[in-house]
């Protein structure tokens, strides 16, 4: 489909971008690739763009958060000169309502491909505390039976089960199970009818099941609905009013954000949760400050990454003792920041050190972040020349690999062999080479 008539929308966005027609390509093939759809648009596409040409209705979210992501604020699809999407008979959804329809999407496998389209938005708005605490309209509604906290309890219960299986074996498995649990169980639960201490606590435990469903979700790249569960998470958290949740949840959206490369988005939403949170106690400091620090690191903010990580150093020398729930911070996970902070910021050997000490103090029965972890030390160690050091590390991520089923395992498995492929002449590469082959899967062997 084509019109007459230049696109003088996307020229004007075009034209304050700064970009060059290449780089704008660029951009939009980027965020397909991200999206799990990789693209190989050129100049000549961008021209037709402006031109009048109308993209592919597939590519046009991509173009509209290419944009966004250069301008730093939200573009809409009249603004850019587009037909506006299709709209939902359900576009306003109460909380329970909204919850209801995500997890139904998400246990549906004839949906999935449909979901691992959604992208990550960095532009996505995100409810201050002051707009969510003690709303209470999403448990208004259709009221089914009367519930207490045996009920909650369970919840509770059940969450840290799935939490479990994740940290043993991966999110891919677990996360069906979460859905299916949250719209068979806990949403009926919200619409019941409750006690006020019981209503809210069973609001809480629901958004830490959402937060923990969207931290599943992000485990298997899928980062468009992540971010719709961590969004779900932070209504909740605010109409029971918990404060340890929602700040988790912000941190959690700014660790996927980081991740993802998207500094200034990470950085926006660490702050929020920090300022979220004036009277945390030590642990919860650490936990938010390493992760500032990241963020910081990663914009190349030096002075403040490093005052953030010593704030987080100080915090955890202050912390009596280990949470043994889903959202814990211990000196494992800070050492891995103060990676992290070192790399960012351009000491490769000193990250490598911290990583390396991060691994020993880490729990042996997390095996989706030890492989994880384990990949991006021997990335780190091959970067500054220890071919044989990488090689050991990888082999222990060999080994623990097939008890995982993980998204982003897949994604370091894949990205080990094409790292060491330049070096199948050496025996050790060679060998890990050929392990790795026969453990791993069709889909991710290169």
């Amino acid at each position: 489909m084509t019109t007459r008539q230049p696109n003088t929308g996307l020229e004007r966005l075009y034209r304050e971008s700064g970009w060059t027609l290449r780089q704008f390509a660029q951009e939009v093939n980027r965020i397909g690739t991200e999206r799990g759809t990789p693209l190989k648009y050129q100049q000549p596409s961008v021209h037709q763009w402006l031109s009048g040409h109308l993209p592919k209705e597939s590519v046009r979210p991509l173009i509209l958060e290419a944009l966004a992501r250069r301008l730093l604020r939200p573009i809409t699809h009249a603004e850019v000169g587009f037909p506006a999407p299709p709209k939902t008979s359900n576009s306003h959804p109460t909380t329970v309502e909204g919850l209801i329809d995500l997890g139904r999407q998400d246990m549906d496998p004839s949906r999935r491909s449909v979901l691992s389209a959604g992208l990550f938005s960095v532009a996505l708005t995100v409810p201050g505390w002051p707009d969510v605490v003690g709303r209470m309209e999403a448990v208004q509604a259709g009221k089914v039976q009367r519930i207490g906290m045996a009920e909650v309890n369970m919840v509770i219960s059940m969450t840290e089960r799935v939490s479990d299986l994740d940290d043993q074996f991966g999110g891919r498995h677990a996360r069906p199970m979460a859905a299916a649990f949250l719209v068979n169980t806990v949403a009926p639960y919200l619409r019941a009818d409750a006690k006020d201490d019981a209503r809210k606590a069973m609001m809480s435990a629901a958004s830490d099941l959402c937060y923990l469903t969207g931290y599943m979700a992000v485990d298997e790249g899928i980062h468009g609905l992540a971010q719709q569960y961590y969004l779900k998470a932070l209504e909740l958290a605010g109409s029971s009013e918990d404060h340890l949740t929602y700040c988790t949840t912000l941190r959690g959206m700014s660790v996927q954000a980081v991740d993802l490369r998207h500094g200034k988005a990470a950085m926006r939403l660490a702050d929020a949760a920090a300022s979220a949170s004036p009277q945390a106690g030590p642990r919860m400091r650490a936990f938010l400050a390493g992760q500032q620090a990241h963020a910081a690191a990663q914009l190349g903010e030096r002075t403040k990454a490093l005052m953030y990580l010593r704030e987080a150093e100080v915090a955890m020398e202050k912390a009596e003792s280990q949470s043994s729930t889903f959202g814990s911070y211990n000196p494992s996970s800070l050492t891995y920041h103060a990676g992290q902070v070192r790399y960012e910021l351009g000491d490769v050997r000193g990250s490598v050190k911290e990583l390396e000490e991060s691994d020993k103090l880490r729990h042996g029965s997390f095996k989706r972040n030890r492989i994880r972890y384990l990949s991006m030390l021997a990335e780190r160690q091959l970067e500054i020349g220890h071919l044989e050091s990488a090689c050991a590390t990888w082999s222990k991520v060999v080994e623990i690999y097939p008890h995982v089923q993980s998204g982003q395992c897949d994604q370091s498995i894949s990205a080990m062999q094409a790292r060491i492929r330049p070096y199948l002449n050496n025996q050790d590469a060679r060998s890990l080479y050929e392990r790795a082959r026969l453990v791993a899967p069709v889909s991710v062997t290169v």
